[in-house]
């Protein structure tokens, strides 16, 4: 079977995680803004496919509605859409007639794509200029996580919330977070990555290889899980 050519000098390069964010700059419903201007502070940046759309507008809401919960992690929210900076006025406006809510954050316009394709936000087969993608970059200004919705989906704002607490707390206690976790559950320690570190986190096992009866312990030498304010297992 023939496969389709495949031009890569048209293709854009999608940002990698733990490196430098894309740097942008442009206006925005707040003036003229920089990614730099976000530098020791975490950031949600999230396009949008355009604007007075259903799914979008719902999305904006429930950001904005959550918008102090962010704040108190010391993380702004930066929108984007390929429309220009009028347009995103006359829909938040719009947004603050129709649903009661104030779009306190900026909307960052791109009428000529630039930010997009460097974000990688525009797909092949896209029936819209960006997709719904998402990024969170922390006060170094590194990417931490990226994620891309299709368009018939919305974005889960408090999973978008969680993602950032459970990047801070990952930072914060050298741990990893498991599954489905929230603030205040159990966090794991990273597994040993030396044969001696393993056997001594393996001596840590309990009976018949599984945690105390709290849920806390050494289940095998690669997963010892915690809670966030008790030593890690090598201290």
């Amino acid at each position: 079977m023939e496969l389709p050519e495949h031009n890569e000098s048209h293709t854009p390069s999608p940002p990698r995680l733990d490196e430098p964010a894309p740097y942008f700059e442009g206006r925005s419903t707040h003036g003229p803004i920089k990614l730099t201007d976000y530098a020791g502070k975490w950031l949600v940046f999230f396009a949008h496919p355009a604007d007075f759309t259903p799914v979008c507008t719902s999305e904006f809401v429930e950001f904005a509605r959550r918008g102090a919960e962010f704040a108190a992690l010391n993380c702004s929210l930066l929108g984007l859409s390929v429309d220009s900076v009028y347009a995103h006025l006359a829909w938040r406006q719009s947004i603050r007639e129709r649903f009661d809510v104030s779009i306190d954050f900026p909307l960052l316009e791109d009428t000529s794509m630039t930010i997009a394709r460097s974000y990688a936000m525009g797909h092949r087969g896209s029936s819209s200029a960006a997709v719904r993608a998402l990024f969170v970059i922390d006060p170094q200004v590194t990417l931490r996580a990226m994620l891309y919705y299709p368009l018939s989906v919305g974005r889960s704002v408090g999973e978008v919330l969680r993602l950032v607490q459970a990047l801070q707390t990952a930072d914060r206690l050298h741990v990893v977070t498991p599954e489905g976790w929230m603030p205040g559950a159990a966090v794991v320690d990273p597994p040993p990555d030396t044969a001696s570190a393993a056997d001594a986190r393996g001596a840590l096992t309990s009976i018949k290889g599984r945690a105390a009866d709290d849920g806390y312990g050494c289940v095998d030498w690669y997963y010892y899980r915690r809670k966030a304010d008790q030593p890690a297992s090598g201290a």
